[in-house]
């Protein structure tokens, strides 16, 4: 064990659960990512189609498993490939696993984008997923999109934790916690010990900015530009805002009787993409607990050399983000049309991400033969 990093190390006790939103055969094999977990506070890893499409290009520590693959249609192979990975990574966290009850140790992986308006395969591909990972630490990926919402209850019905993923809206997010409780519902009804269901909702936060500055420029008025770099943090306070209401209320007091867990708001696409700001904005703006911040290896590095975890930096904040939101539409900025517009390029990119992989895995096939 090398040294803790004493900045992370005070960001995770200030209630932020640290997930590295990264995952690669080479991490597990170096022992970087037991580095990560004893040195720099991560107690988690999220995975996306975009990232194991890059981790999939080092063919030299997939080729063995592609080669015993022969004959096998393309996305068996890739989810055996991805299975792979997310079940040692699971095994790896295990110790924090079983230290935080369940709490943290989480490994997510996601459903095959292209399945994000169908219900029915979702919510097989989930099942798959969970028993081929076979680990109880992993989280089964499930956008936040209308047909997402059903096959979101009925995953949790089943017993099988669950990481929501590309939520952008207020409205939207209020619809996830519901399906999460209709969900913890449905498993007690059926007999399952609901205190063993885990789930988090992946609030995006960067993109946000991206795409509201985009239109405050269009604007061009000194009103509108000066609300440039606010509107993410602000969506996500606010966020938490509902998250208080949702799980502070008697439905979930309930349903915690008999054992269940509150659904954390994670922070998610926290790496910021406009260098005029803070490269751990969306780090120290966004503290409190419970909640996860799932980042790049960059974030995490940047946080670890000059963040500073100076205790909640977002409850005291609600009433000034509600009121920033507000004001984004007397400028004139739609904040609905935003959030429809981000969603459906969320799931855009990431089926784009699944094209690149399977073309990848394709090609590492045909070298193998």
């Amino acid at each position: 064990m090398g040294t803790v990093n004493e900045r992370l190390a005070a960001l995770s006790k200030a209630g932020v659960s640290i997930w590295l939103d990264d995952l690669s055969r080479e991490r597990i094999r170096s022992g970087n990512l037991l580095t990560l977990i004893n040195d720099d506070s991560v107690r988690g890893v999220t995975t996306n189609p975009t990232i194991f499409a890059a981790a999939f290009k080092d063919l030299s520590l997939y080729g063995d498993q592609l080669s015993q693959l022969k004959g096998t249609p393309v996305d068996e192979v890739i989810r055996s490939l991805m299975t792979t990975d997310v079940k040692a990574a699971c095994q790896l966290f295990d110790p924090v696993y079983q230290a935080s009850e369940g709490y943290d140790g989480r490994v997510s992986i996601e459903v095959e984008p292209g399945l994000a308006h169908d219900t029915e395969a979702t919510v097989a591909q989930a099942a798959l997923l969970a028993q081929m990972v076979g680990e109880p630490n992993v989280l089964i990926k499930i956008p936040a999109t209308v047909e997402g919402l059903p096959a979101i209850r009925r995953t949790i019905a089943a017993g099988i934790s669950v990481n929501v993923t590309l939520i952008f809206s207020l409205e939207r997010y209020r619809d996830v916690m519901a399906a999460y409780l209709d969900g913890l519902d449905d498993a007690a009804a059926a007999g399952h010990d609901i205190s063993k269901i885990h789930s988090v909702a992946s609030f995006f936060v960067s993109r946000v900015d991206t795409e509201v500055d985009r239109r405050l420029e269009e604007i061009g008025s000194p009103e509108a530009l000066a609300l440039r770099g606010q509107a993410a943090v602000a969506n996500a306070r606010a966020a938490y805002a509902e998250y208080i209401a949702v799980f502070g209320s008697e439905r979930f007091a309930a349903l915690a009787d008999k054992g269940a867990n509150s659904q954390r708001p994670l922070w998610a696409s926290t790496g910021t993409k406009n260098p005029e700001y803070s490269d751990i904005l969306y780090v120290e703006d966004l503290i409190a607990h419970p909640c996860v911040n799932t980042m790049p290896e960059k974030t995490l590095r940047a946080f670890g050399d000059h963040g500073v975890a100076a205790g909640d930096t977002i409850t005291e904040h609600i009433p000034a983000a509600r009121e920033t939101l507000a004001r984004l539409a007397t400028v004139g900025v739609d904040y609905d049309d935003v959030v429809a517009v981000l969603e459906s390029e969320g799931v855009d990119k990431f089926i784009d991400s699944w094209k690149e992989l399977v073309e990848a895995v394709t090609t590492a096939i045909k070298q193998q033969n």
